[in-house]
């Protein structure tokens, strides 16, 4: 590990927490003892504590009282909450969201089909294996299944493969009930389906995500329609209607304070990141250390390298890196706030170059935090930044973006000359940017790109790179290159 601690939630720890979402809606039959099976399920291994979320969605059969009194029964077990109307499924799933506080999140539906004795064998990937998700198919070889409807199950593996075709993931039961999540995956994935369709629309988010699946066998008590069974060849056309949807739109982080919307739009952006990369690939060594990484843009251009270490301070950023450093054995990953100086005493002197891109401009302290910097460098060691360019383009992109200011090349240069570096290079980087920022943050006022604009904008990068130095306004961004001034003390 070359001295260096890393966050110690890298590793998923060996006692964990699950919440069992179960959505409710007129099963007054069969209700109390599926959520009975839950709450008997003991000596689950590795986890220390199950919480029972229940989201009655506007039942109106006798469902409710049937609820109110287990949960009285158990009100040490189970959560339960109450839709006034019933709003579907994929709502009951996002109360039941929203209202856990596991480390793992599984659901589980109230009709008997699925045994929740399998939680066992679904938490068993996170905790070994470093999985973010489990899937329980119900047509991997299991001990039993219940044989039931060969048109259903024909229409349920042609969903599958669509969804695996649009994912490129390869999954055998999309639409399985069981998933589970690492609970801060699932909470920062936005779920806008309120029916059936929330089965593929978190498929497909999740793929967006770059998250590490598994799947595990289920057994399968399915139900007759007279039994009664809900889902129907209406609930088809929602998932494939919602498949399509979730391709064609980037929508897989929740708003928050680190903007993650936008740097996924960035990430569909592949050429405009490798035109980054290649605009700083020249000066990078072979021990990087790479500040504010986010969800790996540029990481995943930059290497491989003797020694890599990726950081950020977003959670649902650092579980992304971490599975992405999966067999990866010179790929690192760290919790390191730029601003924290005692996060760099472990790591002092012992990169040749420092990356950080799109950082600066958040930091309240910015000369502390190049100082910080300047500790992990070696002897001759560099500092690469980008930083945002012209305080006159301020606007709400900035602002949800959480932009303390745009820069001009003296204030950059003043900073880094007081942080104890001397500069070798300030470029201009992407004119071809500069319009576009202007109509969206200053004219139109928007706090997201436009998916179609990044599209053709991404479209075109081979062009606009080689054109870029002939525009005749200033660029979006400065990239500086910046040595370790030897006659100076860190400070």
């Amino acid at each position: 590990m070359n001295g260096i601690t890393l966050d110690e939630s890298a590793t998923p720890p060996s006692r964990v927490s699950l919440s069992v979402i179960i959505p409710v809606f007129n099963e007054r039959y069969l209700v109390r003892e599926s959520v009975t099976r839950v709450l008997s399920v003991r000596d689950l291994q590795g986890v220390n504590r199950i919480e029972v979320i229940v989201v009655d969605d506007g039942s109106t059969d006798g469902t409710r009282e049937i609820l109110r009194a287990l949960a009285a029964e158990h009100p040490e077990r189970i959560r339960y909450i109450e839709h006034p109307r019933n709003m579907g499924k994929g709502a009951a799933v996002r109360t039941g969201i929203a209202a856990c506080t596991g480390d793992l999140v599984v659901f589980h539906d109230a009709d008997l089909e699925y045994d929740p004795r399998d939680f066992a064998r679904m938490v068993r990937p996170i905790l070994e294996d470093g999985a973010d998700v489990v899937y329980g198919s119900r047509f991997l070889p299991s001990e039993r299944r219940r044989v039931l409807y060969y048109r259903h199950s024909l229409a349920n593996r042609f969903l599958t493969a669509l969804a695996n075709w649009f994912t490129d993931l390869n999954l055998s039961d999309m639409e399985t009930c069981y998933k589970m999540f690492k609970a801060p995956l699932l909470k920062s994935i936005p779920i806008r389906s309120n029916s059936f369709g929330v089965e593929p629309e978190i498929t497909m988010k999740i793929a967006k995500r770059h998250a590490s699946v598994f799947e595990v066998p289920v057994s399968y008590l399915g139900r007759t329609y007279h039994e009664g069974k809900k889902i129907g060849w209406r609930d088809g056309i929602i998932a494939l209607a919602t498949l399509l949807r979730f391709w064609l739109v980037d929508d897989a982080y929740a708003d928050d304070e680190h903007g993650a919307h936008i740097l996924q739009s960035l990430e569909r952006a592949h050429r405009f990141n490798a035109w980054m990369a290649d605009a700083i690939r020249p000066f990078v060594g072979f021990r990087a250390l790479e500040i504010g990484a986010g969800i790996g843009n540029i990481t995943n251009q930059l290497i491989p390298r003797d020694h890599y270490l990726a950081t950020d301070i977003a959670p649902h950023y650092l579980e992304y890196l971490r599975s992405f450093a999966l067999s990866k054995p010179y790929l690192e990953v760290a919790r390191i706030d730029v601003e924290e100086r005692g996060a760099f005493v472990p790591l002092e002197g012992r990169f040749d170059t420092v990356i950080c891109l799109n950082v600066l401009e958040h930091v309240a302290d910015p000369i502390g935090a190049l100082r910080n910097m300047r500790r992990a460098l070696q002897r001759g060691g560099r500092l690469i930044l980008y930083v945002p360019q012209g305080q006159g383009l301020y606007s709400s992109l900035d602002r949800v973006l959480g932009h303390r200011c745009r820069y001009s090349p003296e204030q950059l240069r003043h900073e880094l000359i007081a942080a104890g570096f001397v500069v070798e290079r300030l470029v201009p980087f992407n004119r071809a940017g500069t319009p576009g920022w202007y109509l969206n943050g200053r004219i139109l006022r928007r706090t997201r790109f436009d998916p179609v604009q990044m599209k053709v904008f991404n479209q075109l990068v081979p062009i606009v790179r080689r054109v870029d130095r002939f525009l005749p306004w200033p660029a979006l961004g400065l990239i500086a290159v910046a040595l370790v001034d030897d006659s100076r003390s860190a400070g």
